[in-house]
Formats: C-alpha cells, sequence, structure tokens
C-alpha cells in the first residue's frame, strides 16, 4: 500500500484534474509525473470522470507512478476507486466509514477538515495527512496555528490555491499543496510549477 509519506514527501504537488478530457488529463499527469514535483488526483463524481481515472491510472503504470481518487464520498465510490486503479482516495470532508473502506481496500485516505475538532477525529482514525480544505478561505494562518496542538499531523493545503499564493502556505507548514483550478487551465500547471522549483 502506498502511504501519503511515500508519495508526498518532498513532493510540494498534489494537482486535482477535475472536469478534464481524458487526453489532456492524462497529458497534464504525464507532466506531473515529469516534474517529480508532485502526484494526481482524478475527482470521479461522474462515470465520465471514473473513465478518466481509469485512463490516468493506466498511464501512471506505464510511468512507475500512481493517481488518486478525488471526491470520494461513500463507501461505494471506494470501491469504484479501487477497481478504476486508484492508488489512494481524497475527500472533502472526513467520513469515517469512507475512512474505513479506504484503510480496508488498501488506500490510504486523505480526509478533508476545516476545524480542530476534524483534525482530532481524523487522527483518531488512523489518518496522519489531512486536507486543509478550504485552505484559501481558512488562510495560511489557520494551518500555522492549528499545527501547534497537532504538531506530527500532515497536511495538504487545497482549494483556492495557485501560483500567487503557493509559498504562503507552504511557509506556513503544508507538505503539500492540493491545486485543481490553476493547474488545468492553459499555462497553469507550467506556472505553478515555476514557482515551486524557485
Amino acid at each position: 500500500m502506498t502511504d501519503f509519506e511515500t508519495l508526498l514527501r518532498g513532493k510540494p504537488l498534489m494537482a486535482i484534474l477535475r472536469n478534464v478530457p481524458v487526453d489532456r488529463a492524462v497529458a497534464l499527469a504525464e507532466t506531473v509525473w515529469a516534474s517529480g514535483l508532485g502526484a494526481v488526483e482524478v475527482p470521479i463524481q461522474t462515470p465520465d470522470a471514473v473513465a478518466c481515472l481509469r485512463a490516468v491510472a493506466s498511464a501512471a503504470a506505464a510511468h512507475g507512478a500512481v493517481v488518486g481518487a478525488g471526491t470520494v464520498v461513500t463507501v461505494e465510490q471506494v470501491s469504484v476507486a479501487a477497481d478504476a486503479g486508484a492508488a489512494f482516495t481524497v475527500a472533502p470532508g472526513l467520513d469515517l466509514d469512507v475512512v474505513a473502506a479506504s484503510v480496508a481496500a488498501g488506500l490510504p485516505h486523505l480526509p478533508g477538515v476545516a476545524t480542530p475538532s476534524e483534525v482530532h477525529h481524523a487522527v483518531k482514525a488512523g489518518c496522519g495527512w489531512l486536507k486543509a480544505f478550504p485552505a484559501g478561505s481558512l488562510g495560511p494562518n489557520w494551518l500555522r496555528e492549528v499545527r501547534g496542538p497537532f504538531p506530527d499531523v500532515r497536511f495538504v493545503a487545497t482549494g483556492g490555491i495557485g501560483a500567487h499564493n503557493a509559498r504562503d502556505f507552504l511557509a506556513a507548514g503544508a507538505e503539500a499543496l492540493g491545486v485543481g483550478g490553476a493547474v488545468t487551465r492553459d499555462g497553469g500547471l507550467d506556472e505553478l510549477l515555476a514557482v515551486l522549483r524557485a
């Protein structure tokens, strides 16, 4: 089982490929993998998105990489993600049934949290890596402050992040950044990778 420590340590980008045509999703994923700077997540809210995940997972295998399934909010979606070739699951919030199902399927889970109570419950459920969401609204100071009582938790700051504020969240202690819109718009991935390499 791939864990987030292996997947993301030293790799500051989790590229979120939401509602992207399959060919473009594969091309963007290949760019991320080739950069050595990150991982890839494909949200699976629609049947088309599941097909996209399957295609990106196939490409990942050819590159010795992995891809995760995002917006996994039900136990049933955990099975769908596993069947499509996902190596991990990501959710916008914390659902303990989804955490348990993911672990049982051999897929590490990255739940979304926005309060200290959610962080506490996620840690109790065995999650050492958490998605701070929506990070753009929470702000870097939230991350800085919540890490005080939870120094061992690793956060992937997600939502509202791009080249303009990526450094602020990394400086606040984020291990990685979950980035969707800024990655999928034309030229956005190159712009972000340039900031992360600087």
